[in-house]
């Protein structure tokens, strides 16, 4: 009996469990259809970790994923949740026991949710990573009533960052998914689609931001050159991180160019080669949707088959075989001359920068099995913190912000969202608090921060809290110095809400360390470090964003300047030269000899850091441009920077290779250990000379010409005329003395031009000094005393010695002028000043003909030419009174009348 219980037992528990084995792997057997969610279907929105794929709701208790693509994750589950915001996805719940820890390459499987979820409860089904809160990618539910259960893609833009706008604004469907995909590097796809007359196309590939993608139609025409007559879009992001594609037409192998006469030849847009596109009848690529997602760049756009441009667009007969092109590089920013995102030379070799093949677009081809996997997964900013400037710390909206879900809004650090923090073990690190009472800053163990003991876990606190909060009116100062026990990786947070930081990589000593000065350059894109020794100086510079190249430069700008040029190759090798730039396109770079050692150059994440030691005196021979480039660390060392996307070492062509540089030079004081910033002086220097002209070419020349010309006007109109013009000059000549001075902080005289007009003032001066003494002038008959006369050879010596010493102080200052600034217009100024000058000297020679003509004339003996005494003068007259002086002659005037009508009253 007991031998038959078992036998009957164990063939019962058998049928039991191939009965739950067989339900549970296939789902639908025993799940009724009556929810409202039965037959939904749509495509995921990818928000990281590359998620692609299609969700088939199969009933009331299961849903089916198909063409699935996804990196793997740490403890990623389905999760469900009523809104795609932040709040409802962090207050989700976990929809089924099976779980995502895998890479998927186009997997289709089923899925069946756990007893206690319903369709009922979930209005997005998202795949969701439990260590990090993260939303790897989601759906949004939608019953019959909402939306047709078949899939219909949204094919509206969409932003560049976060696409949490679904839930917001009705559902959203990102369109990352198409019909077709082929491989055309390891590191680039094309995906299509075709729609009617259209054409849809996704371009992705593992790149950085700054770097284009290009595909189009090579010219059937035309089988030697497959590139020149091609019809390509190239697609990119914007330095903003906006997504963006236009049509261009190569009609050469180069950089696209545009000549003086306006026509344009190379790689360009087809707007450029028409000039303007007012009714989209040339550009015929239309943006659908972008993102930069772990690394990987993808741009949506559609094209017509058949283009009205029939100048630069191709026709693509679907059905026919037909060569397409596609290339990778980098990307030239716009500048002033031309406004578009230019693809450079792409270099590297073939098929795996660039590339050309046959193509059907109405076959069915699908080789991409699995998603794209970057080396470089990480976008976002870096900023390495430096112990000689605070981290400012302010709140700002998600826009790229790296670990979704996110709260409304994330830390900035720098005016940077939510950048990833670099500090060395010994170095302290401040902190400026300035994000709002309601944000407190602190350093945790814990990645997603808000107080992880709320959510019964541990965590270790190493700076910050609940008091480390602040506003930009009353900023908070937090002082942090990671040490030897500091882990390598933690998180800065707000203690108040989850989610709103990043994290920091703690690193053993570096640059600070190394260093023993460093600053901070103009606009805070460049940090320049150095280390004085006896005859050398060791010196680092490195960039705060990512580019291409580093540059640094002594001078005030980068025309007749010496560079430093730190630059990776494409074979990921460093570079560190130097060069002497006397123009401003490349030609104009001449590489120079100087011995540089101690040579470093590295790339991470972007940020470039190169390194090197040369001597104060690089050398003697004074023949070669680099022996002039002579380091005093008693002067103030002019730096300015640029940052470019290329470099090249050799055949360097390209122009206008920098996106940014520096506005105005910062004066490092090498000695001291700090800088400032030199201020653009040409408009205070622009109103000094023009009052110093004022004074020195036209008031006193004038008033010397009054006195001299004007005597034998009637009356003493020459006098007033002298004094009037004598005194405003001095006056004006002392206020431009006093604004220079106000201006400069302070009076150098360092220069010739200072030297000048220092001495020219104080002899203008002299001469109202000198006016006040005059003696009294012999009356007829008398002979004149030696006072007398050496009065009027001093006043005559000083006030032309004041002119001339004058003059040259113009000069001497519109050079400097030029010296400073390297002003073309100052050698323009000199000759106005010349011809000015030369002008005069004519007027003053046809004044003293007509003098000498007119004394000639008159027969007055007894004069000298030049002394300024006048016979018929009287010395009682108030040389520094004019005023008085007219009163009195009034008064003698009266008395004399009355001396000569007293006889005839007698």
């Amino acid at each position: 009996m007991n031998y038959n219980l078992l036998i009957i037992l164990g063939y019962g528990f058998f049928f039991f469990s191939n009965f739950f084995f067989v339900s549970n792997a296939d789902p639908g057997q025993s799940c009724p259809n009556t929810s409202p969610f039965v037959g939904f279907k749509s495509e995921f929105t990818m928000v990281q970790h590359q998620v692609r794929g299609i969700l088939t709701i199969t009933d009331d208790c299961s849903f089916r994923i198909s063409q699935f693509d996804m990196l793997s994750g740490s403890d990623v589950h389905f999760w469900g949740s009523i809104a795609p915001d932040f709040d409802n996805l962090t207050k989700g719940f976990i929809i089924s026991d099976y779980k995502l820890n895998e890479t998927y390459k186009n997997a289709s499987f089923s899925v069946k949710l756990s007893q206690n979820a319903t369709w009922d409860q979930i209005q997005v089904l998202s795949i969701w990573d439990l260590l990090t809160e993260s939303d790897f990618g989601h759906v949004t539910l939608s019953n019959g009533s909402d939306l047709s259960p078949a899939l219909s893609p949204n094919l509206a833009p969409a932003p560049s960052g976060n696409d949490s706008e679904e839930g917001k604004s009705g559902p959203f469907r990102v369109p990352t998914m198409f019909d077709n995909c082929k491989v055309l590097s390891n590191d680039y796809r094309i995906r299509w689609s075709l729609d009617g007359d259209f054409i849809d196309i996704g371009l992705e590939a593992a790149i950085t931001i700054q770097n284009y993608m290009a595909f189009g139609w090579a010219n059937p025409n035309d089988n030697s050159e497959i590139m020149i007559g091609g019809d390509v879009a190239v697609a990119g992001f914007s330095e903003e991180g906006m997504p963006f594609v236009d049509d261009f037409f190569i009609t050469r192998y180069s950089e696209c160019t545009i000549d003086k006469d306006g026509s344009a030849h190379g790689v360009c847009p087809d707007t450029i080669y028409e000039g303007s596109d007012p009714v989209g009848l040339v550009n015929n690529t239309k943006l659908i949707y972008g993102h930069r997602r772990d690394g990987v760049s993808f741009i949506r756009y559609r094209r017509p088959l058949v283009s009205v441009d029939t100048k630069y667009d191709l026709p693509v007969n679907y059905t026919e075989n037909m060569t397409v092109i596609w290339a990778l590089g980098l990307m030239r920013p716009p500048d002033t001359i031309r406004p578009y995102y230019l693809p450079q030379n792409h270099g590297g070799p073939m098929s795996v920068t660039y590339g050309h093949l046959v193509l059907n677009v109405s076959d069915q081809v699908n080789e991409c099995l699995g998603p794209l996997d970057a080396s470089d997964k990480e976008d976002q900013d870096l900023i390495i913190a430096d112990a000689n400037k605070p981290l400012v710390v302010t709140t700002g909206p998600a826009i790229h912000y790296p670990n979704p879900p996110n709260p409304s809004k994330v830390l900035y650090i720098n005016k940077k969202e939510a950048p990833i923090l670099k500090v060395e073990r010994g170095v302290p690190v401040k902190f400026s608090v300035q994000a709002g009472h309601d944000v407190a800053l602190y350093i945790t163990s814990d990645l997603i921060g808000g107080n992880a003991t709320l959510r019964n876990k541990t965590e270790t606190i190493y700076a910050g809290g609940s008091e480390a909060e602040g506003v930009l009116a009353s900023p908070m100062e937090l002082i942090w110095e990671p040490d030897r026990n500091t882990p390598d990786l933690v998180y800065y947070h707000s203690l108040f809400q989850k989610k709103m930081g990043w994290r920091i990589q703690v690193v053993d000593g570096g640059l600070s360390d190394m260093y023993n000065n460093s600053v901070l350059l103009d606009d805070q894109q460049v940090t320049f470090f150095w280390t004085l020794s006896k005859d050398s100086i060791s010196i680092a510079a490195r960039g705060e964003k990512k580019s291409g190249y580093v540059a640094i430069g002594f001078g005030t700008r980068m025309v007749n300047s010496y560079a430093y040029v730190g630059w990776i190759d494409d074979i990921g090798v460093g570079h560190v030269n130097s060069f002497w730039i006397d123009g401003r396109d490349a030609p104009s770079v001449h590489p120079t000899n100087e011995n540089l050692t101690d040579i470093r150059c590295k790339s991470e994440n972007g940020i470039i850091t190169f390194e090197f030691t040369r001597p104060l005196k690089p050398c003697s021979h004074n023949d070669q441009v680099e022996c002039k480039n002579i380091i005093d660390p008693t002067t103030p060392l002019k730096v300015i920077w640029a940052l470019g996307t290329k470099w090249s070492d050799e055949n360097l062509n390209e122009k206008n290779m920098h996106f940014e540089t520096s506005h105005r030079p910062i004066q490092v004081f090498l000695m001291r250990g700090s800088a400032e910033a030199e201020e653009d002086l040409r408009p205070v220097l622009a109103v000094h000379g023009f009052m110093m002209f004022l004074a020195w070419g036209i008031l006193l020349p004038g008033g010397i010409m009054a006195a001299r010309y004007l005597k034998h006007v009637k009356g003493d109109s020459w006098y007033q005329t002298h004094v009037y013009l004598q005194y405003s000059g001095l006056a004006i000549l002392l206020l431009g003395l006093l604004f220079a001075v106000a201006e400069l902080r302070g009076l150098y005289v360092s220069s010739a031009h200072v030297k000048f007009g220092l001495a020219a003032i104080f002899l203008a001066c002299v001469q109202p000094v000198n006016a006040s003494m005059r003696p009294k002038k012999p009356a007829n008959g008398e002979e004149v005393s030696s006072k007398r006369h050496l009065w009027e050879y001093l006043h005559f010596i000083v006030g032309r010695s004041a002119i001339i010493v004058g003059i040259a102080a113009l000069f001497s200052g519109l050079k400097h002028l030029g010296d400073r600034y390297g002003d073309v217009n100052a050698h323009g100024y000199i000759w106005a000043l010349i011809l000015w000058f030369a002008f005069g000297t004519m007027i003053v020679t046809y004044l003293e003909y007509q003098e000498k003509r007119r004394r000639r004339g008159s027969r007055i003996l007894g004069r000298s030419n030049w002394v300024l005494g006048n016979l018929e003068e009287d010395d009682s007259i108030d040389l520094l009174s004019p005023a008085r002086a007219s009163a009195q002659k009034d008064a003698e005037h009266s008395g004399r009348m009355e001396v000569q009508l007293e006889p005839m009253n007698r």
